[in-house]
């Protein structure tokens, strides 16, 4: 496979980005930095998040730093979140964040809490 040029790799990162906006499920949309991670589910009709949760919330902040165990802290957070909000099928969107890791382990939580995806 031949490398991509930058502008080949943004518009290859905004297409997909489009296509899971456009599924017509809410997305459950991952953010991953150095020290944290983020998830929210996310009503892109409406323009609206449903739920929301993160390592900076207070009963997981102490606990936990940017790791594993705090990433599937959160996705099981998340899924009790969007099932109080009605939500059971979601999309998922890593943000361009390789499918491994803390990733991974918030979508096998949020799984295992019963979100669909």
């Amino acid at each position: 496979m031949a490398h991509l040029t930058p502008f080949q790799k943004r518009r290859q990162r905004v297409r997909t980005a489009l296509r899971l906006r456009a599924a017509g499920r809410p997305r459950l949309s991952v953010h991953r930095s150095g020290r944290h991670i983020y998830a929210q589910v996310i009503d892109d009709a409406q323009g609206l998040t449903l739920a929301a949760a993160s390592t900076l919330d207070k009963n997981v902040r102490g606990s936990t730093g940017a790791t594993a165990a705090a990433a599937a802290e959160v996705g099981k957070r998340v899924a009790e979140a969007a099932k109080a909000a009605g939500v059971t099928q979601v999309v998922f969107d890593r943000g361009g964040f390789l499918f491994h890791g803390r990733i991974k382990a918030l979508a096998d939580a949020a799984r295992e809490g019963g979100l669909e995806f």
